[in-house]
């Protein structure tokens, strides 16, 4: 516009024109609601000049400049600040361009404090640092990734902590981080896996055993051992529990029987019951054994009284007896007990009563007894306690005639003559009893005694004694010194008489009551030795008889029965028993009527050899691992694992290593790890199928995939454990350039 031109705009009394670099373009023309006419809008300003403005320029031309409408009304006042907020901000949005927005200003030199200044497009611009949220100039705060929860941002059994710009996750107890620092932040791949406290030996105390479990641990009482004072399973640092050895305490009594030998009352002990003498039971439940709820079991044993029956008592050679015993199911030693009873007219001597003991295992026993001419007796036989019977009675008169008067009629030749017939009775199983016909007191007489003893159970058995014996009591009695369990053959001849006369009776003799063996103890695990209390350089043969039981496999029984026959003081036995076993041993000599019973256990041995098919496969798809459930037949199953190991240390590897690691440990990698573990319970009967690699947990491993192209060896282990010995057996695959494709 020309000087004129602003002239004539003074004189119309309008405002000059804005100068030429502050002009803007009219905004386009909006009808106003009343008149129809377009009213004025302020239009968006111009580029604004890169000049910095002094504040003398702070004129009201600055305003008519920045309106946009031309000259602003004076007198109007200053543009309301909505509309000068709205003039900057499009000025600014627009008016940007290079290293400063307005002429002069440094865009990177307005960033917020938690912001970065970056240059996109030839452009640059304030950015919040990571971790912050806002306009980058004005506003930046903190953004709270942990709002989203531990689990989402953190993974599982995590907490999440968030700071300024940033956040970090901590592992709850009983889990760490993988990259085995207290925090971490998850974009790295750690995570939290659980810490498998059962690492550290003896955390249950005494007895217990170790169950990891997801988080924590949790204890339970082994084999053997019971829960005391307070629950199981149980945490030591919770509860008062502790596990206490099982003991079952005294055993059960059982009615007429005693226990034989000595015992133990620990878990597995047992003991074993017969009947008294006297009284008899069957061979079955003659065993109690100590359970695992500390507890014997009942026993079955049933003793049933013997009552012997004495049956057809008769009298034979004037002074003789005999009778016959029921049929039974022993055919023992049997103590009989002979009561005698005589009354004569005879002033002198009007009564005659004695009593006799007979030792015969014989069905049919008889005895000759010491008798009175010329006597009414009365004969009484019955059993010796502890045995019990129905006593048998018979009367009967000796030979001998009475005169008219009731005199006995003897003859004065019957005092004088002696015709060295005499005969023997046995009383005490091994005494014997020398009765002489003649009633007169004479010379003496000599008797010769031969004595033969055989066993029929030893071929070399043979006790042979001979000696002479002097008397001249018309009644004399002899003890002899006998073996026990013996048959003997005694010949007793009268020497010196014009016609010899000779008696021979047979004795058995019963086992001997004490115990004749001792000191006896176990060896080398399986082998036995004792002592014989008995003289040296005898035969003797021994009865062992051998049972076998296994708590964890209840059909499980192990029966011998065998002789054995020695010369020794000092026998040594070794016996074939089976492992993972407990045994009581019974050893008797047969010339004892006790044995003597010792119990033991052997040791597991290698459990069986897993069933699985043997592969190698070479980058084709993996076969399921099929498991089989194994037979205890050496000792008790614990549990299965399966390992993955790199085939370079296949040849290497040991099957009985015990620090085989989970896959998140530091040395999985190199050294290979378990991938999953089944206790032996939760195996079923029938064939169960595993994927090696299906990222699942099996007890407390994780069954991580295979890394793809590695050559792996992947081993099956059953695993025995008892009595504090382990035991394993190993099966193995080759898994060689694993492919992903194979699961």
């Amino acid at each position: 516009m020309n000087e004129e031109a602003s002239a004539q705009a003074g004189r119309a009394g309008q405002s000059p024109p804005p100068p030429r670099h502050l002009r803007v373009p009219s905004p386009p023309q909006r009808s106003s609601a009343g008149s129809g006419q377009a009213s004025p809008l302020p239009a968006a300003p111009a580029a604004l000049s890169r000049r910095r403005l002094g504040p003398q320029e702070e004129t009201p031309a600055l305003w008519e400049g920045r309106s946009g409408m031309g000259p602003w009304p004076r007198g109007a006042g200053r543009p309301p600040r909505r509309l000068l907020r709205l003039l900057l901000l499009l000025g600014l949005a627009r008016g940007v361009t290079g290293a400063h927005g307005v002429e002069g200003v440094d865009i990177c030199a307005t960033c917020h404090e938690h912001a970065t200044c970056k240059q996109r497009e030839g452009k640059k611009m304030c950015i919040c640092k990571y971790g912050f949220v806002g306009n980058g100039r004005t506003q930046c705060v903190d953004k709270n990734e942990c709002q989203l929860g531990a689990t989402v941002v953190c993974g599982n059994h995590t907490s999440c902590h968030n700071t300024p710009g940033g956040f970090y996750c901590i592992c709850l107890e009983g889990y760490r981080a993988t990259n085995n620092n207290e925090t971490f932040i998850p974009n790295d791949g750690t995570f939290c896996t659980d810490i498998d406290e059962c690492e550290v030996s003896g955390l249950c105390g005494q007895g217990g055993r170790c169950v990891n479990t997801h988080g924590s641990f949790e204890c339970h009482c082994g084999d053997g051992y019971v829960p005391k004072s307070g629950p199981e399973p149980f945490h030591p640092t919770r509860d008062a529990t502790s596990c206490t050895e099982i003991d079952c305490g005294i055993p059960p009594e059982v009615p007429d029987a005693y226990i034989v030998g000595n015992y133990t009352s620990t878990l597995g002990s047992q003991v074993r019951y017969t009947c008294k003498e006297g009284f008899f039971g069957g061979p079955e439940g003659t065993v109690s054994s100590c359970t695992a709820l500390g507890t014997w079991e009942s026993p079955r044993l049933n003793c049933q009284e013997i009552i012997t029956e004495i049956n057809a008592l008769s009298v034979f050679n004037n002074t003789c007896v005999r009778w016959q015993i029921n049929p039974g199911r022993i055919n023992s030693t049997t103590v009989y007990v002979v009561h005698i009873v005589g009354h004569r007219v005879d002033p002198v001597e009007s009564v005659h009563e004695e009593t006799v003991n007979l030792t015969t295992d014989s069905r049919s026993p008889a005895v000759c007894l010491d008798l009175y001419q010329g006597t009414n007796y009365t004969v009484s036989v019955s059993t010796a306690p502890p045995r019990r019977s129905v006593p048998a009675r018979i009367g009967f008169q000796t030979a001998g005639g009475r005169d008219s008067e009731g005199e006995t009629d003897i003859k004065e030749e019957d005092l004088s003559e002696d015709d060295g017939i005499f005969n023997i009775s046995i009383f005490n199983e091994a005494c014997l009893k020398l009765n002489r016909h003649s009633r007169k007191v004479g010379p003496d007489q000599i008797y010769q005694f031969k004595i033969v003893g055989r066993r029929g159970y030893l071929n070399d058995f043979y006790h042979a004694v001979s000696f002479n014996f002097t008397t001249g009591e018309r009644a004399s009695v002899v003890c002899l010194d006998l073996y026990p369990a013996t048959d003997y053959t005694v010949n007793i001849t009268l020497l010196g008489s014009p016609e010899p006369h000779s008696v021979q009776v047979m004795i058995t003799t019963a086992p001997a009551v004490k115990q004749t063996i001792s000191d006896i103890s176990i060896f080398n695990e399986t082998c036995v030795r004792w002592r014989n209390t008995k003289i040296a350089g005898i035969e003797e043969m021994y009865l062992l008889h051998i049972q076998g039981q296994r708590w964890y496999q209840k059909e499980f029984a192990h029966e011998v029965t065998f002789n054995v026959t020695t010369r020794s003081q000092a026998p040594e036995m070794c016996l074939d028993l089976r492992p993972g076993t407990n045994y009581s041993v019974s050893i008797q000599a047969l010339s004892s009527a006790r044995p003597a019973v010792i119990s033991l256990t052997t040791q597991i041995t290698e459990p069986p050899l897993p069933e699985v098919d043997f592969f190698t496969v070479h980058g084709g798809p993996l076969p399921r691992l099929k498991l089989r459930k194994a037979q205890e037949s050496n000792g008790p199953i614990s549990s299965y694992q399966v390992l993955v190991v790199p085939l370079a240390l296949q040849s290497t590897f040991s099957c009985d290593s015990q620090g085989a690691a989970s896959f998140f440990s530091n040395a999985s990698d190199a050294n290979g790890y378990v991938a999953a573990e089944l206790l032996a319970r939760d195996v079923p009967e029938e064939a169960m199928e595993i994927a090696v690699g299906d990222r699942l947990y099996y007890g407390k491993y994780y069954n991580a995939p295979l890394k793809i192209g590695n050559d792996y060896c992947i081993i099956l282990r059953i695993i025995s454990e008892w009595n504090k010995i382990r035991r394993s057996h190993c099966s193995r695959w080759q898994a060689l350039g694993w492919a992903p494709w194979l699961l």
